[in-house]
């Protein structure tokens, strides 16, 4: 909402008398782990006065009601104040450095004559391109509509709600569920990435109320020791696929499941204990679990076009799920089955065909040149009885046209080319020899110089060599 490094709630309330605690989270960096931390509360000039700080200092207004614990391990600070008074109402400061105006996240205290305490925020972690299990309370039982939003500066951007609402950047990677017991709701989001984190609220009934709202504040670490995973697949219709879904190895998870995803929600398809939806059934099974690699593999049969979409591997301990998602893409055919998003399509053409031409990134295999390119025209020109023509082919027809046509053609068209080289160039040589010729001529006559009678007899290697070498009586004139 603020940093990138630092970041905390926007607003507090509180009640006279009563007591706030604000947490700021920050990275946990060897400079933000030992830097000052501090408390500051801004006046009408604009000065923000320090209210307590960790180099020990406390004002004298909020001597014995003001607190500071700092938390270096875990990446975040607590500053709690205690009976409250009216004009503590204010825009305060919490930050990192040695000047109040270092890096820091502002926010505004409200204390009302009474007011709901919304509990301290909740603070969740979770591994770069990983996977986290947020609980949120029960709230309203009465509404239907659940919903996850994040904090800035604007108010709380809607992300996701069990109408089907998901934001373009978390479509296939978050998921709300409902706790059957407890009213309870949980929100799983995977594939996490940096710009996740921040503070966000999870609630029931309209984004605007009040009532029932858990703040969380989302910490993703860099660090991963996750496997990286294909996040798109591809098929054909009446194929076959299977991938393998991680989860981490030391865990005790009572259930592993994999789940379509659509609008928010995730209809399970099969777990290991035997389950398969109706509608997959013989086309899809759990094959094997590897619980000391952490993994276990999904086999996919008969695919349909309509089993395109995005999918979710799950493995389940108590209220935390592991999850990670993948979508697949389904073909018609075999020969463009690659997903246009992760790849291009490759096509097979004969190293030396001048007949086409496409992009030049290409690699050899088994004797193969894999062209890299969407589109390949081919024009026929090797046959002599036959016209021209101009044909965009699937690649399996562009194999079969040139292994068994131009591959035959080549040694009887080749000899021809050079051959026919051979002839221009002789042309060309001659024609030159006919021009010097001409000028020497030429020029003779200007200068009134008499040539000697030449014998007829003479051949053209000798006529040159006397015209190219004047006689003595020319020389002399």
């Amino acid at each position: 909402p603020v940093s990138s490094t630092l970041y905390g709630s926007r607003f507090l309330m509180g009640e006279v008398g009563g007591s706030v605690t604000h947490q700021c989270f920050y990275s946990t960096t060897p400079a933000n782990k030992h830097d000052r931390k501090y408390w500051c509360k801004i006046a009408r000039s604009g000065v923000c006065y320090t209210v307590i700080s960790t180099t020990g200092y406390t004002s004298k207004d909020h001597a014995g009601r003001v607190s500071l614990e700092d938390i270096p391990q875990n990446g975040t600070f607590a500053v709690t104040m205690t009976e409250l008074k009216k004009n503590d109402t204010g825009t305060y400061r919490c930050g990192i450095g040695t000047t109040n105006r270092d890096l820091y996240v502002s926010l505004n205290l409200t204390v009302l004559a009474d007011a709901s305490d919304l509990g301290p925020t909740k603070l969740v972690r979770g591994e770069l391109h990983g996977s986290v299990t947020i609980l949120c309370p029960p709230g309203d039982t009465h509404s239907v509509k659940r919903f996850w939003c994040k904090l800035g500066r604007n108010g709380c951007a809607l992300i996701a709600n069990t109408d089907g609402y998901v934001g373009k950047s978390y479509q296939g990677r978050i998921f709300i569920t409902l706790q059957e017991s407890s009213g309870a709701f949980k929100i799983l989001i995977n594939d996490l990435k940096k710009e996740d984190s921040g503070l966000y609220r999870c609630g029931t009934g309209r984004l605007s109320s009040w009532d029932s709202q858990q703040v969380v504040a989302l910490q993703v670490t860099a660090a991963s020791t996750l496997p990286k995973r294909p996040k798109f697949l591809s098929g054909t219709v009446g194929g076959s696929l299977s991938f393998k879904c991680h989860q981490d190895p030391k865990g005790n998870y009572e259930k592993k499941y994999l789940c379509r995803w659509t609008a928010a929600r995730c209809s399970p398809l099969a777990d290991t204990d035997g389950f398969v939806h109706e509608s997959y059934k013989g086309r899809i099974q759990i094959a094997s679990s590897d619980q000391e690699s952490g993994t276990y593999t999904v086999v996919m049969r008969r695919l349909r076009e309509e089993d395109a979409g995005w999918y979710w591997c799950g493995a389940k301990s108590g209220h935390t799920e592991h999850t990670s998602s993948v979508k697949l893409r389904i073909q018609k055919e075999a020969c463009s089955s690659q997903d246009p998003e992760t790849s291009t399509l490759v096509k097979p053409t004969l190293p030396s065909s001048p007949a086409a031409h496409s992009t030049p990134a290409q690699r050899s295999i088994m004797g193969l040149t894999y062209t890299a390119g969407t589109v390949t025209e081919s024009t026929s020109t090797l046959l002599p009885a036959a016209a021209p023509r101009t044909s965009v082919t699937p690649p399996g027809e562009i194999y079969h046209e040139r292994s068994s046509g131009e591959s035959r053609l080549l040694p009887v068209v080749l000899p021809a080319l050079i051959l026919l080289i051979f002839i221009t160039i002789t042309v060309l040589a001659l024609t030159k020899i006919n021009l010097q010729k001409e000028t020497g001529e030429g020029r003779s006559t200007a200068g009134n110089l008499e040539a000697a009678p030449i014998p007829s007899a003479l051949n053209p290697v000798k006529k040159q060599t006397m015209e190219e070498t004047p006689s003595p009586e020319k020389v002399q004139g």
